[in-house]
């Protein structure tokens, strides 16, 4: 077992595998707690000079690992209730999961858009201000020739939701 500064285990080869060693990962876990912190905090957390936590992130960034940085907003606070977790079976076609991919993750309101196996092709998941929103998203959907079918659950609680990686 190998624990990282913070006392967690970080697992030895999963974080080998990428040129990784223990403080980018307590690097990359204090960036997912606050984005805004600054280098000297980060230094002084943990226990390294700053140019070593300024170095470090900037190659954390060129590697890909660091995609942005960004604020957490509260949906509920600003109006988007309706969540909705829509399951889309494609017709099947030469590259259809790509092009009906991108269309649907080319329409408002859908945050994430994943393409997997089984029964269905594609997982959406989407955050409307508005039933209405919703309705024209579905309609889009409904009407596209490239959609074979959909079927739509409607979130009535977020119980959990966390876009941070367990590292």
């Amino acid at each position: 077992m190998v624990l990282g500064m913070s006392g967690q285990d970080i697992g030895e080869k999963e974080y080998a595998v990428h040129g990784l060693d223990i403080m980018d990962l307590e690097i990359l876990r204090v960036l997912q707690e606050n984005a805004r912190i600054s280098y000297n905090e980060i230094a002084s957390k943990l226990r390294v000079p700053k140019p070593t936590v300024y170095y470090r992130v900037k190659r954390l960034e060129s590697m890909g690992l660091i995609k942005s940085y960004s604020a957490v907003l509260d949906p509920e606070k600003l109006g988007f209730e309706y969540i909705t977790i829509t399951l889309v079976r494609g017709r099947y076609g030469k590259g259809y999961h790509e092009k009906i991919g991108e269309m649907i993750a080319s329409q408002p309101y859908v945050q994430s858009v994943y393409f997997v196996l089984g029964d269905i092709d594609f997982v959406v998941m989407a955050k409307f201000p508005s039933r209405g929103r919703f309705m024209k998203f579905l309609e889009s959907m409904i009407n596209s020739p490239e959609i074979e079918r959909t079927s739509t659950l409607v979130v009535v609680k977020v119980i959990k939701e966390d876009l941070r990686i367990h590292i």
